[in-house]
């Protein structure tokens, strides 16, 4: 095992560039299933994640090859193995291969999900759209089953604005007979990135990006070539990097309208940002003022930032509250921003940040994706020497994040950990 080490106090300045989005890759490969011919996807990141969902397509008889960031996958001979423990415990995003085995084999096993741990996330509205299409879904032995004689097209209302769920019934619904109307849909992004690559594999989608999604179901569907969108998640980190620590800073391969929420608050702050058609350029106020922050679905402030932006507000002048209305475990980070000298208390579903605090360099734990940006972002305005663990966490969401800060010019670098540590580690 290794953690990673940032020396603070370094300016950042020059080009990053986003690498393709974490949370349609995980979708993107799982929906190839779907297709009877080859599917190509270009721009994957090189993360964990889409490595692990590789080998999944791999274990129930795809062929996957690799070229650099494109991904060919051949899936005539999948066959509907069941996948009910190994590499589907790695990450929660594996519960897609039940929405698109369900869709091509009409039945699937599936192990329940793991991935990052952030309080109760239940399945329930995915296997409410499963019922409603047809299936009969069973929980055996911590496994689900689901099984379906044939799919039918179904009005299905989610009862919670859901992306995983939105995403899996239409992985589900597309091969089914007739009509299916989803309402109250999720509207991210990468519920239109899937829709797309399904829309080019033959599928008959409309309103995706709205609240109210219509199939049409087809018997079959082929293979495609698709791109990847840039993941607004990346993005929105190093822009907030870039509002924590940078000088001048340019983020390249981004669409600019899927962070305005986060633009918006840090424009509030203080921070000067200069959009164009696929870049950002930032540069920090001389002095930061604090704001209050609420995640909300999108378009409104992301979950996903809300750690990441937690550090940047040590910083600003005041007290500013962050609200999480989608998962109010996420503030795991809180203590270990606190080991680093952070003013922060949490009181119920809110975060209340007093700065600016000068952070000191600590032995912290990333107990999640975001929160591991968090303490990196931390790290790199802190005095001294920042030891994160957890790093495998960080390496889940964020290609080549040690190689891209370098070349901003940050001090940052991988040390292999003592035994002693790995114990500490793991009891902690």
């Amino acid at each position: 095992m290794h953690k990673l080490l940032v020396e603070g106090g370094r300016p950042l300045r020059g080009q990053v560039r986003v690498s393709g989005a974490k949370n349609s890759a995980v979708a993107l490969l799982p929906a190839a299933i779907l297709a009877e011919t080859p599917v190509t996807i270009e721009g994957l990141p090189n993360i964990s994640d889409v490595g692990i969902l590789s080998d999944l397509l791999e274990e129930i008889g795809g062929t996957v090859r690799k070229d650099g960031r494109t991904v060919h996958i051949d899936p005539s001979e999948m066959v509907d193995m069941p996948l009910p423990n190994g590499k589907v415990k790695k990450l929660r995003a594996s519960y897609y291969f039940m929405g698109a085995m369900l869709g091509r084999f009409n039945k699937a096993v599936i192990g329940l999900p793991g991935g990052c741990h952030l309080g109760p996330r239940p399945i329930d509205q995915h296997i409410k759209g499963f019922e409603a299409l047809g299936a009969k879904v069973t929980n055996e032995q911590g496994a689900i089953y689901l099984r379906a004689r044939e799919l039918r097209g179904a009005r299905i209302y989610l009862d919670v604005v859901s992306v995983g769920a939105t995403i899996n019934i239409m992985l589900a619904a597309v091969r089914a007979k007739g009509k299916t109307v989803i309402e109250n849909a999720a509207k991210e992004p990468e519920i239109i990135d899937v829709a797309t690559l399904l829309t080019s594999m033959g599928a008959k989608i409309k309103g995706a990006g709205t609240d109210v999604i219509r199939i049409e179901g087809v018997e079959t569907l082929k293979g495609c070539l698709h791109t990847i969108i840039p993941d607004r998640i990346e993005a929105g980190t190093y822009t907030i990097m870039a509002a924590a620590q940078g000088e001048e800073m340019i983020i390249d391969n981004v669409i600019p309208q899927h962070l305005e929420s986060l633009l918006a608050k840090l424009r509030e702050m203080g921070v000067t940002i200069e959009e164009n058609d696929e870049q950002l350029y930032i540069k920090p106020g001389k002095e930061l003022h604090s704001v209050d922050i609420k995640t909300l679905v999108y378009p409104g402030f992301p979950t996903d930032l809300q750690q990441p932006f937690t550090s940047l507000l040590t910083q600003t002048q005041g007290t500013g509250v962050v609200t999480d209305t989608i998962y109010q475990a996420r503030f795991k980070h809180v203590d270990e921003l606190r080991r680093m000298n952070a003013s922060i208390k949490v009181e119920g579903g809110s975060a209340i940040v007093t700065g600016p605090t000068k952070l000191q360099g600590a032995k912290v734990k990333a107990t999640d994706l975001r929160a591991g940006a968090a303490l990196v972002i931390a790290g790199l305005m802190a005095e001294g020497i920042t030891e994160i663990t957890g790093v495998d966490h960080i390496e889940r969401g964020y290609e080549n994040i040690t190689n891209k800060l370098i070349e901003l010019g940050a001090k940052v670098w991988y040390e292999e950990m003592s035994d002693e540590e790995i114990e500490q580690f793991q009891n902690s």
